[in-house]
C-alpha cells in the first residue's frame, strides 16, 4: 500500500502540473492514471470522481479518437460497480468511436467488456432472454477479433496472443454457465493447445485462468483426477506470479474437490489456506466471507456424516432384529423400520452429495420395497436409484431406472409420481444433450402436473420448459410466454400450497402403519413423509417443508425445487424463499438451496478481459452441485461485488509492477516517468506480507520476509541468502556470465548491525523510510545456480526463490543437490535437471518434500546416463513425493546407477507391491547400495520377501528402513532378519509402526548380539513386555547399540525404567527414545495419595526452584514455533533453542536424593520411589547423550528432577534440555534433540 501511496501522490502531482500548464492531453492521462490506481485499489467512488474529469477535459479539448481509452474505463469501473445500464452506455460509445475510427484494437477490446456485462446481466437475471443472446454474440466478436489481430497483428503492436486466448476462456466460461460442460472443455482445452504451441510460459495468468476454469468443468464431470490436476496447476501458477486472490479462489476450488468426495478434513485445510490469503488482502472481504461459510458449511457436513454413521448402525441393529422377526408379526414392522431408516439415510447422502453411499441405501431401500410388496415404495426406490446415477453422471442407467419407476407409477395411477419422473428424465435427457427430447419430457411432466393439479410440480416443469426455449433453442416468445404463466404461478400463496403438498406426502396409510410400530431407537425426526423422503435429495422437485428440518441442517438440507431455470436465477429471490439463511445481503444464501452446497471460488465467471487491463475483476462464482446450479453462485457472486469488489488476475499478470507511465486501462501516449527511476525495485505486496528494502551499492533490492521468520524474529542469515540471490538475478546478463554470487557479510539498518535474530519489530518503520545497508564481503562461484538461471530463461520459467536459496547454501558443494521442500513439480523441475545435465557431476540428488512424478524419474535417469561421471558414491533422496512403481523402473534401467548408487530413500511415495521386482533388481544390481529405505510405501508381505531373497551374503547394505508399511507377516519379518544378519555390514534396522510379534522381537536380539547392530528403530511397534527382552539386550556386554527408539511401544513405567537400568553397564548407547509410553491418566488418584505417599516435591533435590523454573521458560518463547510442532506432530520433532542453551551452572555438579524440599504441592504422578530410581537409573547412564521421555505424563517439575540427574557427574557442562508441557528432552551440547522432520534425517544417531 505504501507503494500505490507514492504512485498516487506522484501522479496526483503530475496531473496538477498538467493543469496548470494547460496541457490537457496529460491532464487528461494523468486524471485516467490515477482513476485506474484507485480503481484497482478497491476505491470506486473515488476512482469514478477522477474518470469523469479524464472525460470531461478529453470530450472538451481532445479529438475523439481520445475518448477511446476513458470510455473504456468507465465502462469497466461501472461493471465493477454493477450499475449495468451506465456500462453499457460506455462500453458501446466505445465500440461505436472504435469502429469510427477503424481501429480493430479498440473494438476487440470493446467487444469484449460488452460481452462481460452481458454475461453479467444474465447470471443476475431470471427472465432477461437478450443477454445471453448479447453475451454470445459479443464473445464470438471478441474471438474474431483476436484471432485475426493474432494472425495479422497491427505494427508496433503486440501479438494478440493473450486476447486470443482470453477469448477462449470467456467462451468456455460462457458454455459452462450454460450447461455444455463437454463444450467448454473443448474450448478451455483449445485455450491450453494454443498455450503450449505458442509456447507461453508456464507462470502465464491467462494459464492459470484456463487451468482454473477446466478444474471446474472436470468437477462438475466427476472426473476428480483431471479436476486436482488443472486446480493444483491454478494454483501453483498464483502463487508463482504473486496472484494472492487466485490462489485463494485456486484453494477455494481445491476444497470443493475435497467436499464433494467427502474429505472433509482436507476441505478444511484448503479453505482455511485460502482464508488466510484473503485476509491478507485489503478490501477482499466478500472472499473471506464466503471462505468462512464454506468451513462453516464443511462443518456441518461433518455433523451430518455423523448422523449418517449413527444411523448406519441403527439400519444395522434393525438388520439384526429382522433375522429373528422373519416370518413372525413382527416382520412388517421390521422391514418399515427398515425402510424408515434408509429414507432417513437416503435423504443424508443426497445433503453431502455422497451419491455413491446414495446409491447403495437406494438399492436396499428397493429390496425392502420389494419384501413389502408395496409398488408405491418401490416406484419411490427406483426414482431415487436414478437420481444416484443421474448425479453420477451415469445417464444412460439414470434413463433405465427412471423408465422403471415411471412404469410403475403409471401402473398404480400416481400422478404426481409420473409427473416428477417425466421432469427428472427430462433433466438427464438435458443433461446428455438431447434437449428436443428434454423439452418432450418437461412438457410431458408439466401436462401430468396439471392434470394431478400439483402447483409445485406445475412450477417445476414451466421453470424448466422456460430454460429450454430460452438458452437451448434462443426462442424468445415462447419463453415469454413461459414466463408469464410462471409469474402467475409464483403470486398464489407459494407457502400455503408447499405446506398442503408436504401434508399429502406425510399422511399415506402405509407409512402411518410404520410409524405408529417404531422403535424408541429411531429419532422421531426420521418419521417424516413417504414418498418426500426419497425425492428430497437435490432434483427437479422437492416440496419439503422448512419447518421439519433442524435449524443445524438448514445451511446444507435442500429445500427448494430446482430447475434449468435456476442455474441463472438470481440470489434476490433465493433469498425471499429462504428466511433461515444468514440475513447478509447475498452472502449465505445458497445454504437452503436445492444444488448449492459452498460459496466456490469460480472466480473466471467475471469474465477476463482480453485487452490490456492491469486488473481484472474475476468475481467469485460457486461451483455448484452436480447438476445445474453452477449458475446460481455466479448470481451470488455477482450481488456480492455491491460491497466491495477486489480485482482478481490480470492479462499482464499480476506480479508485473505497476507503471506510472500508462494507465493499464489507457491506451494514451507514454510520458516522463514520475515513479521510481529504477522500476526494478518495485515489487508486489499484500497486507500479510511485509517486504524490506535492502540497498547493496547503488541499487535496491526488495524482499520479502516471511520465509525467513522464525517466530517473531527475523533470520538474518536466511535474509543474506534471499538478499543475495535476489541481487544476483537483477544484476546486467553479463555481470551474470561468470556465475559470481555475492557473500553478503552485514546488515545495518540506523546504524548498527542486525543481530542473527532480529526483532520484526525493530524494522516495522522501515519501509517507504529507508533501508537496510548491506555489505557484500566477497564473491562465490555457483556454477549449478547459474546453469539453473539460463535454463529457467531458456525455457521461459520463473526461478524458484526456495530453490535458489537452497542451491546458494554456501556449506554445501556444488556437488550436493539439496532441493527439498521448493514446491517443485515434473514441468517447474526440468530446468534444474537440464541444469544438471550441463554440470555433469553431482555427488547427491536430495528432492525429497516436492511433488514430482514419474516423469522426472525418467528425465533424471537421463542425467545420469549422459553424465561422464561413471563411479563415485551417490545419494539419491526422493522420499516425500509422488512417484509410483515405475520410477524405481528407471533406475533399473541406468547401469551408470549400478556402480554408483549408494543411497535410495524412495520412502513416502506409493510404490505398491507392484514395485517388488524393481526392488529386487535394484538390491541385485546395486553393488554399492549402502542404505534402503522405502517406509510409508503401502508395500505388504510379498514385496518384502522379494527384497529378502534378493538380498545376498556379498551385499554391502548396511541401512535398511521398513516401518509404517502395510502389515508384514511374522515369518516373512523372520526370514528377514535371518537373511540380514548374513550380511557382513549391517547394521541399522528401521521398523517403526509395525506390529511385532514376541518371536520377531527375539530375533530382532539374536541379531543385534551377533551383527554388531548400532540402530535399532522400533517405535510403534506396541511390543509393550517385549521391554524385558531388550533391556536384557542392552545389558549384554556384546550389545552394540548406538540408537534404539522405542516410542509408542506400550512400555509402561516399569518398562522404562527397566529399559534405563539397563544402560548402567552399557558403554555404547547414545539415543534412546521412550516417549509416549506411559499415560497420566492412568495416575490420577495421586490428589488423593499424596499425603500418604509423600509430596512429590520432597524428592526434588536440595536447589532453588524458583531459579531453575525460569530457565524453563526460556525455551518456550525461544522455540514456540517449533514447540508447536513438536507436541501436535511426533513426525515432526522441535529445535532446540541454540540461542539460549539450557543446561545447568556448574555449581550444581551432584545429584541429592534426599527429600528436604519444604514445597507442599501436589502432583498427579506415582509414588516418589519410581521418581527416585528414575533419576538414578540416568544418572547412572553414563554414556548416553540423547533422551526422550516425551508424552508420559511427566509433570515440569517431574521432568526438571529428571534433569538434575541427567545434568550430575560426566554431564554437568554439557548438559542441555527441552522442557515444555508434554515435551522432555535431555540432550548434550551439539546434540540436536528435535527440529527435523523423522524421514529427513541424514542418519538415524547423533555423531
Amino acid at each position: 500500500m505504501a507503494r500505490d501511496d507514492g504512485q498516487l501522490t506522484a501522479a496526483k502531482r503530475a496531473y496538477k502540473n498538467a493543469a496548470v500548464e494547460g496541457n490537457r492531453h496529460e491532464e487528461a492521462r494523468w486524471a485516467n492514471v490515477i482513476g485506474d490506481i484507485l480503481k484497482n485499489r478497491g476505491e470506486y467512488v473515488q476512482a469514478l470522481k477522477w474518470l469523469r474529469i479524464d472525460y470531461e477535459v478529453s470530450i472538451k479539448y481532445l479529438p475523439e479518437k481520445q475518448l477511446l481509452p476513458t470510455c473504456q474505463s468507465l465502462g469497466e469501473l461501472y461493471l465493477r460497480l454493477n450499475y449495468f445500464k451506465d456500462a453499457l452506455i460506455y462500453q458501446k460509445k466505445h465500440l461505436e468511436l472504435a469502429k469510427d475510427a477503424d481501429d480493430l484494437v479498440e473494438q476487440q477490446r470493446a467487444s469484449t467488456q460488452l460481452g462481460r456485462t452481458y454475461h453479467e446481466m444474465f447470471l443476475k437475471s431470471e427472465d432477461d432472454h437478450f443477454s445471453v443472446r448479447n453475451a454470445k454474440k459479443y464473445f464470438k466478436s471478441a474471438m474474431k477479433l483476436a484471432q485475426a489481430l493474432h494472425r495479422n497483428p497491427p505494427s508496433n503492436k503486440s501479438s494478440f496472443l493473450k486476447e486470443f486466448i482470453d477469448a477462449h476462456n470467456n467462451i468456455g466460461m460462457l458454455e459452462m454457465d450454460l450447461d455444455n460442460l463437454e463444450e467448454a472443455r473443448e474450448i478451455l482445452a483449445k485455450g491450453l493447445e494454443i498455450c503450449d504451441e505458442e509456447e507461453v510460459v508456464e507462470d502465464d495468468d491467462g494459464r492459470s485462468r484456463l487451468h482454473h476454469n477446466l478444474g471446474s468443468v472436470y468437477l462438475e464431470l466427476r472426473i476428480w483426477d483431471k479436476a486436482k490436476e488443472h486446480i493444483e496447476k491454478d494454483i501453483i501458477i498464483c502463487k508463482r506470479i504473486g496472484h494472492c486472490q487466485g490462489e485463494a479462489k485456486g484453494y477455494i476450488n481445491l476444497g470443493e474437490l475435497h467436499y464433494r468426495v467427502q474429505k472433509y478434513e482436507e476441505a478444511i485445510l484448503c479453505y482455511q489456506k485460502a482464508l488466510d490469503l484473503a485476509k491478507s488482502m485489503e478490501d477482499e472481504d466478500v472472499l473471506a466471507d464466503q471462505t468462512v461459510q464454506n468451513i462453516a458449511t464443511v462443518n456441518e457436513a461433518v455433523k451430518v456424516m455423523d448422523e449418517l454413521k449413527k444411523e448406519e448402525q441403527n439400519l444395522k441393529k434393525l438388520t439384526r432384529n429382522m433375522v429373528t422377526a422373519r416370518g413372525k408379526a413382527s416382520e412388517r414392522k421390521c422391514l418399515l423400520q427398515q425402510n424408515e431408516s434408509l429414507d432417513r439415510l437416503i435423504e443424508k447422502a443426497s445433503v453431502i452429495f455422497a451419491w455413491i453411499k446414495h446409491r447403495e441405501f437406494a438399492k436396499r431401500k428397493k429390496k425392502i420395497a420389494s419384501e413389502l410388496c408395496d409398488k408405491e415404495k418401490l416406484s419411490d426406490s427406483f426414482l431415487v436409484i436414478g437420481e444416484s446415477y443421474e448425479k453420477l453422471r451415469n445417464f444412460n442407467k439414470a434413463l433405465k431406472w427412471y423408465t422403471k419407476s415411471w412404469e410403475i407409477y403409471k401402473s398404480i395411477g400416481n400422478l404426481e409420481g409420473q409427473a416428477l419422473v417425466k421432469i427428472n428424465i427430462g433433466d438427464v435427457l438435458d443433461s446428455g444433450g438431447n434437449w428436443s427430447g428434454a423439452l418432450n419430457a418437461f412438457e410431458e411432466g408439466y401436462r401430468i402436473a396439471v392434470q394431478a393439479n400439483l402447483s409445485s410440480l406445475q412450477l417445476s416443469a414451466l421453470e424448466n420448459m422456460h430454460y429450454s426455449h430460452m438458452i437451448r433453442f434462443d426462442n424468445v416468445e415462447e419463453a415469454k410466454r413461459l414466463q408469464v404463466e410462471i409469474d402467475r404461478l409464483k403470486q398464489l400463496n407459494h407457502r400455503e400450497f408447499e405446506e398442503q403438498n408436504v401434508a399429502e406426502d406425510c399422511c399415506s396409510e402405509t407409512e402411518t402403519e410404520g410409524d405408529d410400530q417404531l422403535s424408541n431407537s429411531i429419532s422421531s425426526e426420521g418419521c417424516s413423509q413417504k414418498i418426500s423422503n426419497s425425492k428430497n435429495s437435490n432434483r427437479s422437485t422437492r416440496c419439503t417443508k422448512i419447518e421439519e428440518v433442524k435449524d443445524d441442517d438448514v445451511p446444507l438440507i435442500s429445500l427448494l425445487p430446482t430447475s434449468k431455470k435456476n442455474s441463472h436465477r438470481k440470489i434476490s429471490e433465493i433469498k425471499s424463499l429462504s428466511k433461515s439463511s444468514t440475513e447478509v445481503p447475498g452472502k449465505s444464501l445458497w445454504k437452503s438451496t436445492v444444488n448449492q452446497q459452498k460459496v466456490v471460488g469460480r472466480k473466471r465467471v467475471r469474465v477476463i478481459v482480453s485487452d490490456d487491463e492491469g486488473e481484472i475483476n474475476d468475481e467469485d462464482v460457486a461451483t455448484s452441485d452436480e447438476c445445474k446450479s453452477r449458475n446460481d453462485y455466479a448470481g451470488a457472486a455477482g450481488e456480492l461485488q455491491d460491497v466491495s469488489l477486489v480485482n482478481s488476475k490480470c492479462a499482464l499478470g499480476s506480479c508485473n509492477p505497476v507503471n506510472l507511465e500508462e494507465s493499464t486501462c489507457s491506451y494514451k501516449c507514454l510520458s516522463p516517468k514520475v515513479a521510481s527511476q529504477n522500476n526494478k525495485d518495485m515489487r508486489p505486496s499484500f497486507s500479510s506480507e511485509q517486504y524490506l528494502a535492502f540497498r547493496i551499492e547503488n541499487d535496491l533490492i526488495h524482499a520479502e520476509v516471511g520465509s525467513s521468520m522464525v517466530g517473531n524474529n527475523l533470520s538474518i542469515e536466511s535474509m543474506k541468502i534471499e538478499v543475495a540471490c535476489l541481487y544476483y538475478l537483477q544484476l546486467p546478463s553479463e555481470k551474470r556470465l561468470r556465475g559470481l554470487l555475492p557473500i553478503i557479510q552485514n546488515m545495518t539498518y540506523g546504524g548498527r548491525d542486525l543481530e542473527s535474530f532480529e526483532a520484526i519489530e525493530n524494522l516495522k518503520d522501515q519501509t517507504g523510510k529507508g533501508w537496510v545497508e548491506v555489505s557484500i564481503g566477497g564473491w562465490v562461484q555457483k556454477r549449478l545456480m547459474k546453469l539453473y538461471i539460463d535454463s529457467c530463461k531458456e525455457s521461459s520459467e520463473a526461478p524458484n526463490l526456495k530453490l535458489l536459496k537452497k542451491l546458494y547454501n554456501l556449506e554445501v558443494s556444488e556437488d550436493e543437490v539439496i532441493a527439498s521442500e521448493c514446491e517443485l513439480q515434473d514441468i517447474s523441475v526440468t530446468p534444474l535437471l537440464n541444469a544438471l545435465h550441463a554440470h555433469k557431476t553431482v555427488a547427491t540428488i536430495d528432492l525429497s518434500h516436492n511433488m514430482l512424478g514419474n516423469g522426472t524419474m525418467e528425465k533424471l535417469q537421463q542425467v545420469f546416463t549422459s553424465s561422464l561421471q561413471k563411479y563415485g558414491g551417490l545419494v539419491l533422496d526422493l522420499h516425500c513425493n509422488r512417484f509410483g512403481p515405475t520410477a524405481l523402473f528407471q533406475i533399473c534401467e541406468c547401469p551408470v546407477l549400478f556402480t554408483r548408487l549408494e543411497v535410495l530413500n524412495i520412502s513416502g511415495n506409493r510404490l505398491t507391491d507392484s514395485c517388488g521386482s524393481y526392488l529386487a533388481t535394484i538390491l541385485e544390481n546395486c553393488k554399492a547400495l549402502y542404505s534402503l529405505n522405502i517406509e510409508r510405501c503401502s508395500i505388504t508381505s510379498r514385496t518384502i520377501q522379494k527384497v529378502v531373497d534378493a538380498l545376498d551374503t556379498a551385499s554391502v547394505l548396511a541401512q535398511l528402513s521398513l516401518g509404517y508399511n502395510n502389515t508384514i507377516s511374522g515369518n516373512v519379518m523372520l526370514n528377514l532378519l535371518a537373511k540380514l544378519g548374513t550380511l557382513r555390514r549391517f547394521s541399522e534396522l528401521s521398523l517403526n509402526g509395525l506390529k511385532l510379534s514376541k518371536p520377531v522381537v527375539d530375533s530382532l536380539c539374536q541379531l543385534s548380539k551377533s551383527s554388531s547392530l548400532s540402530g535399532l528403530m522400533l517405535g510403534g511397534t506396541n511390543i509393550g513386555t517385549g521391554g524385558n527382552i531388550l533391556a536384557s539386550l542392552l545389558a549384554n556386554s556384546q550389545c552394540c547399540l548406538k540408537v534404539l527408539i522405542l516410542s509408542k511401544c506400550q512400555l509402561g513405567y516399569p518398562g522404562i525404567l527397566q529399559i534405563i537400568q539397563a544402560l548402567a553397564e552399557n558403554n555404547c548407547l547414545e539415543e534412546l527414545n521412550l516417549a509416549e509410553n506411559a499415560h497420566e491418566n492412568k495416575h490420577s488418584k495421586l490428589h488423593q495419595d499424596s499425603k500418604a505417599k509423600g509430596s512429590l516435591e520432597s524428592l526434588l533435590p536440595n536447589i532453588n526452584i524458583s531459579e531453575s523454573s525460569h530457565k524453563v521458560s526460556t525455551p518456550v518463547e525461544v522455540d514456540a514455533t517449533h514447540n508447536k510442532h513438536c507436541a501436535l506432530n511426533p513426525e515432526l520433532e522441535v529445535a532446540d533453542s541454540e540461542d539460549d542453551p539450557m543446561r545447568v551452572e556448574s555449581a550444581v555438579s551432584g545429584f541429592d536424593y534426599s527429600c528436604t524440599s519444604s514445597c507442599q504441592r501436589n502432583h498427579p504422578f506415582p509414588d516418589c520411589q519410581l521418581i527416585q530410581e528414575l533419576s538414578t537409573a540416568i544418572n547412572n547412564a553414563k554414556e548416553l547423550q540423547l533422551l526422550d521421555l516425551s508424552n508420559n505424563g511427566l509433570p515440569i517439575e517431574v521432568a526438571e528432577t529428571l534433569y538434575v540427574a541427567w545434568s550430575s557427574s560426566s554431564r554437568s557442562s554439557l548438559a542441555e534440555r527441552h522442557i515444555q508441557k508434554d515435551i522432555v528432552h535431555f540432550s548434550m551440547r551439539g546434540n540436536t534433540c528435535c527440529g527435523v522432520k523423522t524421514c529427513c534425517k541424514r542418519d538415524w544417531f547423533h555423531s
